[in-house]
């Protein structure tokens, strides 16, 4: 097990390597620099040109790749010229939205799919089966963000149920104040994305339950007198939600994903949002620093989903 782990993060040390020569390149491709959006009517090209000089954007790139590494371990993400601040403070601000957003997104994910799956694959070809086939197609084909705007109009304008912008009220006092108004932010938008991302879910268990159903120790066991419950919990149940553990890995990491739709459609103050708009107004210490984050937590969640996959089912270890 630990040698697993062991050989796996070895192997991520290249793939990060490569990961940031291929973002500090896709970065310097981009039009401008990182003072372009500095530029005002009222700053002269002189004040720009020395920002430039004393930023080493003429040095060499290899020069410039070796800077910005060395400044990345240091914890030095640079400097945000849009929001004036440290790069690094300005992610941590927005990753506590993000993190607990997308946590209650993945809880109910999760509690929605899996009885779900399980239902739809235990009475396959029912009318139960049907309808929950029905609901993954029509949630897969409608554009995610057709449904967010449906979702604001409908229980934020139209009924007033919940906010439609920001993570808390700015008249809240008191913590149990701001806990309960944070959770009324995150409500909707949690819900709306939990009840659009459980098709992929849904149908993988759905695949795994049915095709357990038929394996040849559901078969002995039925055939040694196990009730057709206890087939189902011990046997069927266990083996088919290996899939859906190999997939947590990748959901866990995603926390810190954030949503661009539903983050600018909600205008909830997450990492989605901040990569939307540091692309607008070409915010490039800020693109590059949560690009590189996506990539790392991609590859921590290939990790991670190997990891659980290995501690649910032994048969994956390799000795």
């Amino acid at each position: 097990m630990w040698k697993i782990i062991l050989r796996r993060v070895l192997l991520m040390i290249p793939e990060l390597v490569l990961l940031s020569i291929l973002i500090f390149f896709i970065a310097k491709l981009m039009p401008g620099d990182p003072f372009t959006g500095m530029i005002t009517p009222q700053t002269s090209p002189a004040q720009i040109e020395a920002l430039r000089i004393k930023a080493g954007v003429y040095d060499p790139w290899y020069l410039q790749y070796w800077h910005w590494i060395v400044r990345m371990v240091h914890g030095d993400l640079g400097m945000s010229y849009q929001f004036k601040t440290p790069v690094g403070s300005l992610i941590l601000s927005r990753m506590g939205n993000t993190i607990w957003l997308h946590l209650l997104t993945l809880i109910l994910s999760y509690s929605l799919a899996i009885p779900l799956g399980l239902i739809a694959g235990r009475y396959e070809n029912s009318r139960l089966d049907k309808g929950i086939m029905i609901y993954t197609f029509v949630a897969y084909a409608i554009p995610s963000f057709v449904s967010y705007l449906l979702g604001v109009w409908l229980f934020g304008y139209k009924l007033r149920w919940f906010p439609t912008s920001g993570s808390v009220s700015v008249d809240v006092t008191g913590t149990l104040d701001y806990i309960l108004s944070r959770l009324d932010h995150m409500i909707l938008p949690a819900c709306l994305m939990a009840v659009l991302s459980v098709t992929a879910i849904v149908q993988y268990l759905r695949s795994e339950v049915i095709d357990n159903k038929n394996q040849d120790y559901v078969k002995t066991a039925r055939a040694k007198g196990v009730p057709e419950k206890k087939i189902f919990t011990h046997h069927i149940f266990r083996n088919s939600l290996l899939p859906i553990a190999a997939f947590l890995g990748y959901s866990i990491t995603g926390l810190l994903g954030g949503s661009i739709f539903i983050e600018q459609i909600f205008n909830y103050p997450g990492m989605g949002l901040l990569f939307m708009n540091s692309i607008l107004n070409r915010d490039y210490s800020v693109i590059t620093a949560l690009v590189l984050l996506y990539g790392t937590m991609t590859l921590l969640g290939s990790l991670l989903s190997d990891i659980i996959l290995s501690l649910v089912d032994p048969r994956v270890r390799i000795e």
